[in-house]
């Protein structure tokens, strides 16, 4: 008896957050070159537009705010209608606070909990009917290298990236059952957009720029891609019995 040769595989099916720019737009961009299709949520509409222009017909923009919570059950739903299931969920949506805590306002500490930990948690809750019903996935949330081992004057922004560390290590164990993996990544100096905050606005930009390379034991600043590539593995099938664990991908600067 012949054997049947197996047909192509079935496109995964990806919903990214701040998928627009920086770190989330090199997911979708790797993620689509690799035969996916994905879904970006992001609340800056020009920029969704160009992204959805680069990645063609396999990508889907919707308008979101991450701490909307109405807003992000209607925008996850509807990726998932569009998609036709979730596969996989990336949560890399995220705001930083350059200042020190006497500094920090309220409104100011209760908008980066809301984008940096409060978004995940809302995008992970709406996310999990459709991982559940498609047998499984997996979520990968972007943390910081800042969430392992900290930095001045970004109290909201540290307290948040490990806050996002350990949401994921407990829901990990939550949905285990239920063969969905939670991980998360944890990026060094990465050359996005909300990286280059931290050193454009500084009396000496260059000398700035310059000490931020000196706590890295690589001694450079990274593409984004360089985090996409983890992202990809710990999203996919390579990454099935990893669970619960926090990748850093920092060019050494938590140890060095």
């Amino acid at each position: 008896m012949n054997a049947v040769a197996a047909g192509p595989a079935a496109p995964r099916r990806l919903i990214v957050s701040g998928g627009a720019s920086g770190i989330g737009l090199a997911v979708a961009r790797m993620a689509v070159a690799r035969g996916a299709r994905v879904a970006l949520l992001d609340r800056d509409t020009a920029a969704l537009a160009e992204a959805v222009r680069l990645l063609g017909e396999a990508a889907l923009a919707l308008e979101c705010d991450v701490s909307d919570a109405p807003a992000v059950r209607t925008a996850v739903d509807r990726a998932a209608q569009w998609l036709g299931g979730v596969d996989a969920l990336v949560n890399s949506a995220g705001i930083d606070a350059l200042k020190s805590l006497e500094a920090t306002s309220d409104e100011e500490w209760a908008r980066v909990l809301a984008v940096n930990l409060t978004g995940p948690m809302l995008v992970c809750r709406a996310a999990l009917p459709h991982l559940r019903a498609a047998g499984g996935g997996s979520i990968v949330n972007i943390a910081s290298g800042a969430g392992l081992r900290p930095l001045p004057n970004r109290t909201a922004y540290c307290a948040t990236k490990a806050a996002v560390i350990m949401f994921g290590k407990s829901l990990a164990i939550e949905t285990a059952a239920d063969g969905i993996r939670v991980n998360a990544v944890c990026p060094g100096a990465i050359d996005t957009p909300l990286f280059r905050t931290s050193y454009e606005n500084a009396d000496d930009p260059e000398r700035a720029l310059a000490e931020i390379r000196e706590r890295y034991a690589l001694g450079r600043i990274a593409a984004p891609e360089e985090v996409a590539e983890a992202v990809l593995y710990l999203s996919g099938p390579g990454a099935s019995y990893i669970t619960g664990t926090a990748l850093a991908v920092d060019g050494g600067r938590t140890f060095h």
